[in-house]
């Protein structure tokens, strides 16, 4: 069975709404069915399944998931706007830039983009509403600016990456930092851009945050420490060598639950059952496709794919530059039609190899792509975070989408300095 009908089959897969995961568990299983002495039987792909989620790093991703919800329970991201927005919420375009600042800050907590989207969107959108911003605008910035839930430390992606690369999934979290800032930066430069031509109700903000203000700085640090505390916790024990990432989660896991009970007491005993369950079903589907993943990015390995798109890419392209510039246009275009976890685990046994024989840091790699498939979190079809921030605020996702097209332009604009300039990825690690 040739290569063009395996892929062909699973985009036939897709249009007819089949789970990814079982779309790819199927197509990993139809080589060996057709054909006996092909290497992957159907033995194999479920032996690839196992072995492949057998991973002491993978096991942070439950934990950050559950961090993560506990943390949207507990009302962090409300603590983290109110400090943002004391500080800025008067200047122009203050009350965006602290939606931005705040997804950063989350970012560093939940590692994941719709979780971001979710915890962050649900509390500010209906405060911009309120202070007479354009809801869509106000939507699209949350959906756009949740993104760097994922760039910022801790990010499940890295995790994927670092497991299907082999790189330090430590070094890939502080890769991220200076490229998530960068594009904190651009959003809010956009946003300031946009209050300018547009226009703000001073009045109403000015009083909204005069009573923030009125609370005195001493009583909004004390109320919000805990939470601002909770990224350099996280990141602290995994840089100082305290803690490995997967250990650094369970830590956040207990420090959500010990901040959300007993500090903000926004979480009773009683709803701890109602989170792990949350938590489950998050993670259950991701652990499922991920299975499924590795066994098709083996079988595609068996079927000399990585070899095949090597040859066809440096047989077409001689430039670093012109490679580097395809791998982002083929990723990007990935990250509009599949998730980013799927994506990551099929695509890095195939693309590290061309990108290392043409120089490319790993670790530099795992951030260009990532912040790819980012992209693809606000871009339709899939779009997850277009879909998470419509669900919330009622808005369509194509009015979300029109309304978010300069926020891309600024996240390609960021993905370009990124891709070109690698001291933007490893100033940190090196």
């Amino acid at each position: 069975m040739t290569v063009p009908l395996i892929i062909l089959l699973f985009f036939i897969f897709l249009a007819l709404a089949v789970p990814i995961s079982s779309a790819l568990a199927m197509v990993a299983s139809i080589p060996g069915a057709f054909d006996d002495s092909f290497t992957a039987s159907g033995g194999y792909v479920v032996r690839s399944m196992i072995s492949g989620i057998d991973s002491f790093p993978l096991l942070a991703i439950p934990m950050f998931v559950l961090s993560g919800v506990i943390m949207a329970r507990g009302g962090i991201s409300e603590k983290l706007f109110e400090v943002c927005l004391y500080f800025i919420g008067t200047r122009t375009a203050g009350m965006p830039c602290a939606v931005v600042i705040t997804c950063l800050f989350y970012g560093a907590i939940s590692g994941s983009a719709p979780a971001t989207v979710a915890a962050v969107g649900s509390m500010t959108i209906p405060i911009l509403v309120n202070m007479r911003y354009d809801k869509v605008f106000a939507v699209s910035l949350v959906a756009i600016a949740g993104g760097l839930g994922v760039i910022i430390p801790p990010s499940i992606p890295f995790i994927l990456y670092g497991t299907a690369s082999g790189a330090s999934v430590g070094k890939l979290f502080m890769a991220g930092i200076l490229p998530g800032i960068l594009i904190a930066i651009l959003l809010m430069g956009y946003a300031f851009i946009y209050c300018k031509k547009y226009g703000e109700d001073r009045n109403r903000i000015g009083t909204a945050v005069q009573e923030l203000r009125d609370k005195g700085f001493g009583r909004l640090l004390f109320e919000s420490i805990w939470a601002l505390l909770t990224p350099v916790i996280i990141l602290g024990c995994i840089y100082t060598g305290v803690a490995s990432p997967t250990e650094a989660a369970v830590i956040a896991v207990f420090y959500s639950l010990l901040v959300a009970i007993c500090f903000y007491r926004t979480i009773k005993f009683a709803d701890l059952f109602s989170i792990f369950r949350e938590a489950a079903r998050t993670y259950a589907p991701i652990l499922f496709i991920l299975a499924a993943s590795v066994a098709f990015s083996r079988v595609l390995t068996i079927m000399q794919v990585p070899t095949i798109i090597r040859d066809v890419i440096f047989d077409n392209f001689t430039s670093a530059v012109a490679i580097l510039l395809v791998i982002n246009l083929a990723l990007l275009f990935v990250g509009m039609i599949m998730d980013v976890g799927p994506a990551i685990m099929i695509l890095t046994p195939i693309l590290l190899p061309i990108v290392r024989e043409i120089g490319v840091d790993p670790v530099h790699f795992g951030v260009i792509m990532v912040v790819n498939l980012c992209i693809g979190f606000v871009t339709p079809p899939v779009g997850i975070n277009l879909f998470v921030a419509s669900s919330m605020s009622g808005v369509p996702v194509v009015s979300i989408a029109r309304k978010a097209v300069p926020m891309i332009i600024a996240f390609l604009v960021a993905l370009v300095f990124i891709t070109f300039v690698p001291w933007i990825s490893l100033a940190l690690v090196n």
